[in-house]
């Protein structure tokens, strides 16, 4: 079940809101002030319905906020339908934005646009593998699996750059974020790369998503 949070300060507009979305399936959260919103983990929160003019911080304000804290569709509901204003917020990348009164019916299609893109945008398939770039977690066979950290991260590195080939020392700068060379860096990925087969591919002695490239590194070639 998807996860929305909806914030606006008209808590007749925000309950009506609510009980629309409910009925359709989705699970909302209303807040309506800033204070309400510091307590929001943004990590449960799948979309996020934002009015401009809530009564504490400008809407434009928490926009910026919340999109330094998690990478979000974020939809404004606003009754300020100046052309600058909508332009401002589309090129600041919002999802969409919608000017009130609107129909009921125009939210939920504009809701499942912005998920069914997101969606899209974050999760990476690899033949039985499935890597969501927006809960960091990967699923095989429609099971989830666990990943250190570094697994995650040279999985997520090769799989966003399908078809190339990647050197150890590019990957391992990539990781660590260094232009600083790094001892035995060729050893230390192997390493990393082995624990990170045994854990996606069926066969780690015979690899198909993650190949070597002798004397050039690791590639993933099929999505």
């Amino acid at each position: 079940m998807e996860k929305i949070l909806l914030i606006e300060d008209d808590k007749v507009i925000s309950q009506g809101i609510n009980l629309f979305l409910t009925d359709e399936g989705y699970s909302i959260t209303n807040i309506y002030n800033y204070e309400e919103f510091k307590k929001i983990n943004l990590d449960t929160i799948d979309l996020v319905l934002l009015d401009i003019n809530l009564p504490d911080i400008n809407g434009i304000k928490l926009f910026e906020e919340i999109k330094k804290v998690k990478n979000i569709p974020i939809i404004f509901l606003t009754a300020n339908d100046q052309e600058t204003n909508i332009v401002k917020c589309l090129d600041m990348g919002a999802d969409d934005y919608i000017t009130k009164p609107f129909k009921i019916s125009i939210l939920l299609s504009r809701i499942k646009l912005a998920l069914r893109r997101n969606q899209n945008k974050n999760i990476i398939k690899i033949r039985n593998l499935e890597i969501d770039l927006l809960k960091n977690k990967v699923v095989k066979n429609n099971k989830e699996i666990f990943l250190s950290k570094v697994e995650y991260r040279i999985l997520v590195i090769l799989a966003q750059d399908i078809g190339v080939i990647k050197g150890s020392k590019e990957i391992l700068k990539e990781l660590w974020d260094t232009d600083y060379d790094i001892p035995n860096y060729e050893n230390t990925l192997s390493v990393y790369i082995k624990r990170l087969r045994e854990k996606i591919e069926d066969d780690p002695s015979n690899p198909v998503i993650i190949q070597t490239i002798r004397k050039k590194g690791y590639v993933i070639n099929e999505k």
